[in-house]
Parts: C-alpha cells; sequence; structure tokens
C-alpha cells in the first residue's frame, strides 16, 4: 500500500512519485491550502493539498488528527525559509495527488502531545500512549538492545533454549504467582520466578553456553523498577570461572552500548567487593558518579561519651560512620536532609559545619578537641563543608547515609556526566533474617562459596563469601550471577546452613540434587533485566516507560482491567471456591 516510510523522504526523492500510509499527526488550513503533517513509524512527512486536485482536497478537508490516511504524491523541495531540521524529512514535502481516508478516528481522550499526561491515563489509553514519539522511540531502542545481545551471545557460541512456564512452585526469595491445575485438582503450576534450576539443569545436559530473553514472575511489592512481570537476559555457561564470565559479559555491556547508543564503557570495569562497597558508599549498587564517600568513624567512638556516638560503636553489629559534603547547607536544607534519612529508620541526623573560625554543631560540646580533629582530618573536609553523622545498626546507617549521599550528589549537582560501570564481587553467602531468627542466601541457595570456604558452611556461615556478582551501572543494578554448586555434598552443606532438612531439600529441589549427581560440570552465568537496561539507556524515570503494555504499582493492567474476576463455573473447572469477604 505504499512506497516508503514518512521519515525515510529526503532530498534525494524530489521529483519521485510516492505513497506513504499513516496518521494525521496535524492538519492544518492555511488560506484555501491544507497541509497535513503524516505520521508513522519512522517520523513525520509534510503533505500539502491545494484545491486544483479537488479530489484529494475534498478528502483532506475530512481529514482530523489520528485519520488513517493513504497518500500518494510527488516529492518536491520545500520553499526557501520553511525547511525544518529537527525533521529527517524537514528538506521537503509531498505535494498530494490522491488522498484517501482509510479510517476516520473518534475523538481522542488525550492530545498525543501533551507532555503533562498523568500514568494513570497514559496506562488506561496505553494504546494511544505508544503511538507518541518518546514511546515508539523508547520501544525500538528496546528492539534494538535485544538484537545486539542476540548477535554477540550468538558470535560467542551461545544458543537459544526455551525454559517452562509453568513449573512448580521453589522457594527462591519471592511469592510465586500460582496457576490451578484442572486435571490435577488441589495441585498447582507456578511461573518461574527466573530460569535458575532449568538452566543450570542445561548444563548437566552438555549445553555449555546457554541463553534466553525470557519473561519472569514475581509476586512482590512494586516500585519504579519492579514489576509483577518481567524480562531477563538469562545467561549460563559451563568450565569458566568467575572473572572469565565476568570478562565476556563486561564485553556484551560495552558492544550493546557501542552498537546501539555509540558509547564506549571503560576497558576494563571497575571491581570492588561487596564490604568495600557497604564500607565506602552504605550500597551494594552504589552510584559512582557521585564522588562523595562514608568515612569510618566506629572505632573513634568506642572511647567518648557522647551516649548517642558511643552506643552505636559498641553495639556487635552497629556502625558510625560520616559523609562530608564540599557544599554549604543552611538550617532548612539540614533539616529536609533529617526527614529524608528517617525514612531509612535513622533517628537523626547529626551534623558539623566547618567554618573557618571553627565547627558549629549542637554536638561539638559532647566531643573532645581530640576527636573533633581526627574527624575533620579522616573526611578531609575543608572550610564550607558540612560532615553529616550515622549512628546506629550498620544496616540502618548504611541505608540512611548511603541514600543521603545520592540525594545530595543530586540536588548539589555534583554528579559527574557519563556512565560508570562497576562488578560487585565477594558478596557473603548468607545474611540474616532478623524476623525469622535464621539465615537466608544473600542471591539464592545455588550459589557457590567461595574455594577455601565450604567449611564456614557450618562453622561459621556469616564468613562464608560467595561466588556472586552484580553488575551495577549509575547506581542501577543492571545484572546479577554467580559461579553455581556444582557438587551434590556442597548443596547440601548450603541446604543444612539455610535450615534446610534433607527431606525439604528432596522435596523442593529433589530433581536438581538428583541431577547434580551425574557429572555435573562447574558452571555458572548472570541475568540482566532487559527493562532496567533499556530504560537506563533511555533515560526513562521508569522501567515501565519501555515496557509495551506494563502494571501499575498495585500490579493492574488498566487497558485491559487486569486483575479481574472469573466467573463460578471456571473455578468449579479448577476445584476452587473463594472465602468470603469478612464484613466491615
Amino acid at each position: 500500500m505504499r512506497t516508503h516510510y514518512c521519515g525515510e523522504l529526503s532530498a534525494a526523492l524530489v521529483d519521485r512519485s510516492v505513497t506513504l500510509c499513516g496518521w494525521a499527526h496535524r492538519r492544518r488550513d492555511h488560506g484555501g491550502v491544507i497541509f497535513i503533517d503524516l505520521r508513522d513509524r519512522e517520523g513525520l512527512a509534510q503533505v500539502v493539498c491545494d484545491p486544483d486536485r479537488a479530489e484529494a482536497f475534498q478528502a483532506a478537508e475530512r481529514v482530523r488528527n489520528e485519520f488513517v490516511l493513504r497518500v500518494s504524491g510527488k516529492v518536491r523541495r520545500r520553499p526557501e525559509g520553511t525547511v525544518n531540521p529537527e525533521l529527517r524529512s524537514g528538506e521537503v514535502e509531498v505535494l498530494a495527488h490522491e488522498v484517501e481516508i482509510l479510517n476516520a478516528a473518534a475523538p481522542l481522550p488525550f492530545q498525543l502531545d501533551d507532555e503533562n499526561l498523568s500514568e494513570i491515563t497514559r496506562l488506561t489509553h496505553r494504546v494511544l500512549d505508544l503511538r507518541r514519539e518518546p514511546m515508539q522511540k523508547n520501544l525500538r531502542l528496546r528492539y534494538r538492545v535485544a538484537m545486539a545481545v542476540r548477535d554477540y551471545l550468538d558470535a560467542h557460541g551461545f544458543i537459544d533454549i526455551e525454559t517452562p512456564m509453568l513449573t512448580r512452585s521453589t522457594p527462591e526469595g519471592a511469592r510465586d504467582y500460582l496457576v490451578p491445575s484442572r486435571v490435577h485438582p488441589g495441585e498447582f503450576y507456578a511461573l518461574p520466578q527466573s530460569p535458575q534450576l532449568f538452566k543450570q539443569l542445561l548444563m548437566v545436559a552438555g549445553f555449555d553456553r546457554y541463553y534466553q530473553i525470557v519473561r519472569c514472575f514475581r509476586d512482590e511489592d512494586l516500585r519504579a523498577d519492579r514489576q509483577p512481570e518481567f524480562t531477563q537476559i538469562d545467561i549460563e555457561t559451563s568450565f569458566l570461572g568467575e572473572r572469565a564470565i565476568q570478562e565476556l559479559m563486561e564485553g556484551l555491556i560495552r558492544g550493546v552500548f557501542r552498537d546501539v547508543l555509540g558509547v564506549d564503557l571503560p576497558d576494563p570495569f571497575a571491581r570492588l567487593s561487596y564490604a568495600e562497597v557497604i564500607a565506602r558508599y552504605g550500597s551494594d549498587k552504589p552510584d559512582l558518579r557521585v564522588p562523595l564517600e562514608l568515612t569510618e568513624l566506629t572505632d573513634l567512638m568506642k572511647s567518648v561519651d557522647f551516649k548517642v556516638f558511643r552506643q552505636a560503636a559498641d553495639l556487635t553489629a552497629g556502625r558510625v560512620a560520616a559523609l562530608r559534603v564540599p557544599a554549604e547547607l543552611t538550617r532548612k536544607e539540614i533539616d529536609d536532609y533529617a526527614q529524608f534519612v528517617a525514612t531509612y529508620g535513622a533517628k537523626g541526623l547529626a551534623y558539623l559545619k566547618v567554618n573557618p573560625e571553627g565547627l558549629q554543631s549542637p554536638i561539638v560540646k559532647f566531643l573532645p578537641e581530640n576527636v573533633l580533629k581526627e574527624i575533620v582530618a579522616r573526611t578531609g573536609a575543608q572550610a564550607g563543608d558540612v560532615i553529616f553523622f550515622g549512628a546506629d545498626k550498620a544496616k540502618i546507617v548504611n541505608d540512611s547515609l548511603g541514600a543521603l549521599r545520592v540525594r545530595l550528589g543530586q540536588d548539589k549537582g555534583l554528579v559527574e556526566k557519563g556512565w560508570r560501570a562497576l562488578w560487585v564481587v565477594d558478596f557473603p553467602m548468607f545474611e540474616w533474617d532478623e524476623e525469622g531468627k535464621r539465615w537466608s542466601a544473600m542471591h539464592h541457595p545455588f550459589t557457590s562459596p567461595k574455594d577455601g570456604h565450604e567449611e564456614r558452611l557450618a562453622a561459621d556461615p556469616g564468613k562464608a563469601l560467595a561466588k556472586g556478582y552484580d553488575l551495577v551501572l549509575n547506581g542501577w543494578e543492571i545484572g546479577g550471577g554467580s559461579v553455581r554448586i556444582h557438587r551434590a555434598e556442597v548443596q547440601s552443606k548450603v541446604f543444612k546452613a539455610l535450615g534446610i532438612s534433607e527431606e525439604e531439600a528432596k522435596a523442593k529441589f529433589g530433581f536438581l540434587l538428583e541431577n547434580l549427581q551425574y557429572g555435573a560440570p562447574p558452571h555458572g552465568g548472570i541475568a540482566f533485566g532487559l527493562d532496567r537496561l533499556v530504560a537506563l539507556m533511555a533515560g526513562a524515570e521508569s522501567i515501565r516507560d519501555v515496557i509495551a503494555f506494563p502494571k501499575t504499582q498495585r500490579a493492574q493492567d488498566l487497558l485491559v482491567q487486569a486483575p479481574s474476576p472469573v466467573d463460578e463455573k471456571q473455578l468449579r473447572e479448577l476445584g476452587l471456591r473463594l472465602r468470603e469477604k469478612p464484613k466491615a
């Protein structure tokens, strides 16, 4: 039905006859001559309809925004002074010979060029939202990223293998989405949180380089970078160690940025241990574009009388840390930042102002002169700086000061331009679950301990390190992976450390444990969040802006009104009955 896309028109086509199809983006009547900006996926083309061609002109008079049109005509240069350098087709226009209305459009609920749309409006009318240029651009970017990933992995010997969508429920950290079985009443499938177990089984099966761009499902609370269904670039390989896997994956991410954005990322990526990033940045996904760092003061505060600092320093898992800010702050700003860190559990935000005439703060009188001098020396503070303090359980200090570090960097214009990638390595095997009073896996229960750390699994689980690694880019975790456990006896030790009995392990993971006995190779891999990666590359604030049909923060699809009730007959077929809602 067409010879060219609108955005493909150029001066090279002058005097050529073309046929275009698309939507009427805008219609303008200029004293008897009608101009239509025709839009398709490649861009806009200006169509000129004059009264000399009566049929085309009469059709153009009936055109309204978003009518679907087919236009035939001749390409000509735009008159001098009317060239639009913002458009790919901005040097030329099409003099219409024929204008055919393929379909009319009802009045729109919003104008496509409205930049102040609420997200509820956008998601309710997602089909129209997807017509807008930013969304068209984002989804085309997503496609190009996926293609670049496939090209790289194909060139390095990986093959794409699908794994099941209907599988069994296994404890992997988040709630499963369950699917009732009609054929087996009272039994359920689970939608996969990731293909973790299946990709390990593929390694045992001898497919030593696997990948899949795959949907995953987690029933968890949502935020800007989470969705109940999301897309992973899932990768697994055999006979490669931690460093080799990381170097191969660096090549992937570096290639994607080069091919899609024309950006050269650093080579190699920075690499820091988990312990070091927590100590310096308070976060295991630090934004290295922010030049601020935390300073350790716990040892210094064990000798002071100031109760707030001393008590935190004496806690088994306590920490006192400082954050130097090279900027002058008003009292109101300091109070606002105190409210900000309170959302992370901090009970307050002590500070020191470093003035030319001396230190200013309500806490100065509580700290000895030698301690104050040491604080200034350790932080490297200069006149005009402010030093913030965190003193509490280490997690609260890390969470609050880590978040404050990023907030201050953004507020004070300290964020450096560009891309900063970081491998975070040497994660702990386990973290203590305060509520459950037990150890839980930091990554997942199939992560291999560091060589020589197997004995710590029973003797001192908190000190066992893992062959786990995350890739962080500009403060976003875009990928996480590990070398897996390939020996059944080591897997059993990890289950024991996690409080999983032999019976429970066999019931939940028996198929994995059995197959690990049949000559499982050393293997490991990684999963990248495609949604997060594309959102970063697009400069989007939320991954919802790079997903065609996303859910809201309440896990609802406003376009199709899902989730929705089902009728009683369907429930009966599945052997299900809903409990009555409690009366108010």
